[in-house]
């Protein structure tokens, strides 16, 4: 049976299939948008200095938005198909589950206790937040290389996997107090950093394109395993430990850059 074809030639399985590949990696940013929802309902139902399980469960959430979002960048690379479409609703899903979620969640753990200043900060992190995403599109659409293998300023997913880790590991340390003590300040100071950070000029590494060799593929390979292994034996403090290396890893690289660019002009 031959078979149908549009007014263009194409035929109806062929549709199908491009209808497919765009929708995959869009269902992944959709599955983003939803868990930061979840997380925030999550959020709601916790009580004031009471128990923490709503806190965790919002947080769990969050870092599976992390994992959705990563993999509908990497999906809609691999099969060739990032449309402008997609990177839209992604930053819009971005915007909610690594932006107003994370703000909103220090906010009702710690910020209110610091009354209009806790607003400010959660209001900046929230601001910051959406300036390095409308950057990012901005700087998209140029299509150039190095914006290519590399982020300009922290990337906003990141950011919030660094501050849901960091709460993570100190409710860790805190047990089941209801309250994380002196800890708590840690937080705001971390929020102010990272909002700077998102709207700096620090570049960070995208790791979009890279070129697999045997031996890199095998490096790559054993770290993996290290950190799943470190993960499941110490996962508070391993997940906190990898953010934090990778923030601060663009932060000394910056300044190895800027020390060296006056000798290499000498």
């Amino acid at each position: 049976m031959p078979e149908e074809h549009d007014l263009n030639g194409e035929s109806k399985s062929e549709e199908a299939k491009k209808l497919s590949i765009y929708l995959l990696p869009n269902l992944l940013t959709a599955a983003n948008l939803t868990c930061g929802f979840f997380a925030m309902t999550w959020i709601f139902k916790y009580q004031d200095y009471g128990d923490f399980d709503p806190i965790r469960v919002a947080i769990r959430f969050i870092l599976a938005a992390f994992v959705f979002d990563f993999f509908d960048g990497l999906l809609a690379r691999a099969v060739g198909h990032d449309s402008r479409f997609g990177m839209e609703f992604d930053s819009l899903s971005d915007m909610v589950s690594f932006g107003v979620v994370p703000a909103f969640l220090v906010y009702r753990i710690v910020l209110q206790d610091f009354h209009r200043l806790g607003i400010l900060v959660a209001a900046g992190y929230l601001a910051c937040s959406a300036i390095r995403l409308a950057r990012f599109n901005v700087l998209s659409q140029r299509k150039c290389s190095d914006i290519e293998e590399e982020f300009v300023g922290f990337p906003i997913p990141t950011a919030a996997g660094l501050v849901v880790s960091v709460t993570l590991l100190m409710m860790w340390l805190a047990g089941r107090e209801g309250s994380l003590g002196s800890w708590r300040l840690i937080l705001p100071l971390l929020m102010i950093v990272i909002a700077g950070l998102m709207v700096s000029t620090i570049r960070y590494p995208a790791f979009k394109h890279m070129e697999w060799t045997v031996v890199r593929s095998a490096l790559a390979f054993s770290s993996a395993v290290i950190v799943i292994i470190l993960l499941a034996l110490h996962f508070q403090v391993t997940l906190a430990m990898l953010f934090l290396s990778y923030m601060l890893f663009g932060i000394v690289r910056h300044i190895i850059r800027r020390v060296r660019r006056p000798r290499e002009q000498a």
